[in-house]
């Protein structure tokens, strides 16, 4: 998937990955797509329930060796 944006919160507990997440959402424009790395097993909630809360859109969401990948489009 494409993305304007990575941001790399690997090794950070909550709420880091959702602060770090809303902080580099603020910069991009409306349509353009974010992708967060987190190893918090918590974030996969957190991140689903943060898009309800805001309105983005969560595009996917993927798992690989214990590194999660989120899509998130700034709406």
């Amino acid at each position: 998937m494409k993305t304007d944006l990575v941001v790399d919160t690997k090794g950070m507990a909550c709420p880091m990955p959702i602060v770090k997440a809303k902080k580099a959402l603020d910069g991009l424009a409306s349509g353009q797509v974010m992708e967060v790395l987190s190893t918090d097993k918590g974030s996969v909630n957190d991140f689903q329930a943060w898009v309800k809360q805001t309105n983005h859109e969560l595009l996917g969401h993927e798992e690989d060796n214990g590194i999660h990948k989120f899509y998130v489009k700034k709406v």
